[in-house]
């Protein structure tokens, strides 16, 4: 481990920043039952308060991107840490279903930037090695957040539904924080904006970054309609789970996915990552195989730390395959389409799979999905014989 590294100011800020973009989903997963039991709605419904949070992240991520490499990153990211905080933290206090969906939309335009650009932000500060190891330390704080947001949700959840949704205030004095301290290359970005748009789409419409991206979009898509949403029902449903082991159960697969991604820079100096993405999928399929038929605490907690293992490998690998490949001065753009791409995976997911469980139920959902899994290994042996790294 880089001690060095991981002793900058600014690297510390950006893994702030991860723990937060991920925290409008990781921590409310495990009180969707209490949700549907307090409003009276459906499995499927309980899916909305994801897909209404993903929403804008499909649609407003490029102007974020342009905004960030035409004035720069920090006019970007101040004020949708700002949002981001306030429209969630509002939702303590409605008891309306609609509304809620309605404060998860604001609360989504806040968060539909702070995916990629904690990203762009590693790819702008570092190059080479340093940059393989920060993508995968923050992979790795990424998956702490995720470990510890569904644990710290449940355990919020005993005292109301309500009590998670206090989190995201906690970005407010970041954003204070973050405007005073974090230091980031100047952006003198002096081409004209057809030059830029031209040189975007040059980057874009490469075919190993394509395949790269439709691989983002089924990842997400497998992880929020599956892992996060049907997971959480199953163990209640078969188990009889509280939100609190569940959370526990859920944050198992996270700590996983922190260790491996935390040693990504040292496999990826001895294996390609094509290789590294063909062996996560592969923990992708077998562990949702495995939930397909597990009924018992034992048998859910194997395929749960087999995909983490999976996500460990699958996440930073892309990172950094796609941040090296796009110019300073169009990295944000890039970055951000690839949040919007993953924002589709994320929002088509719940429903998708809700379509699922309804014909076949959790074994249904669980195969569908070990379905796109294994579609996802034969897309990454499309690519290039060097793709980007």
């Amino acid at each position: 481990m880089d001690k060095i590294l991981l002793r900058d100011r600014n690297l510390q800020i950006i893994f702030v920043i991860t723990l937060f973009a991920v925290m409008g989903v990781a921590s409310i997963a495990p009180v969707l039952p209490q949700i549907i039991d307090y409003f009276n709605i459906s499995d499927k419904q309980v899916g909305l308060l994801f897909t209404w949070f993903t929403l804008p992240g499909i649609i407003l991520p490029p102007l974020f991107g342009i905004l960030a490499d035409r004035i720069g990153r920090k006019p970007v990211l101040i004020p949708s840490l700002f949002l981001f905080g306030i429209s969630g933290f509002i939702c303590v206090f409605t008891r309306d279903f609609k509304h809620l969906l309605w404060l998860r939309f604001f609360q989504g335009i806040g968060a539909a930037s702070l995916g990629s650009l904690n990203i762009t932000l590693i790819g702008d500060l570092y190059s080479g090695r340093s940059r393989a190891d920060a993508m995968g330390y923050n992979a790795g704080v990424l998956s702490i957040g995720t470990a510890l947001y569904p644990a710290l949700g449940g355990a919020l959840a005993l005292a109301g539904w309500y009590m998670p949704f206090s989190l995201p205030l906690l970005t407010v004095p970041l954003g204070i924080y973050v405007a005073l301290k974090l230091k980031v290359p100047e952006i003198k970005n002096e081409q004209k904006f057809g030059r830029y748009f031209i040189n975007t789409l040059k980057n874009i419409f490469n075919f190993n970054i394509l395949v790269i991206f439709l691989i983002n979009v089924l990842i997400f898509l497998i992880l929020y309609g599956v892992y996060i949403t049907y997971l959480p029902l199953m163990l209640k449903a078969r188990l009889h789970g509280t939100s609190l082991n569940i959370g526990l159960v859920m944050s198992l697969m996270s700590v996983t996915t922190a260790i491996v991604s935390s040693n990504i820079g040292r496999l990826s100096a001895k294996y390609s990552g094509k290789l590294l993405l063909i062996q996560g999928m592969i923990f992708y399929s077998l562990a949702l195989a495995l939930l397909s038929i597990s009924k018992a605490w034992w048998m859910v907690m194997i395929p749960v730390v087999i995909f983490g293992m999976g996500h460990g490998l699958n996440i930073p690998t892309i990172q950094t395959m796609l941040v090296s490949h796009a110019p300073m001065k169009e990295r944000a753009v890039f970055m951000s389409i690839n949040s919007m791409v993953l924002r589709i995976g994320q929002t088509i997911g719940p429903p998708l799979m809700g379509i699922a469980f309804g014909y076949g139920g959790f074994n249904l959902t669980f195969l569908a999905g070990t379905g796109i899994a294994v579609f996802m290994i034969l897309a990454v042996l499309t690519l290039k014989r060097n793709p980007v790294s």
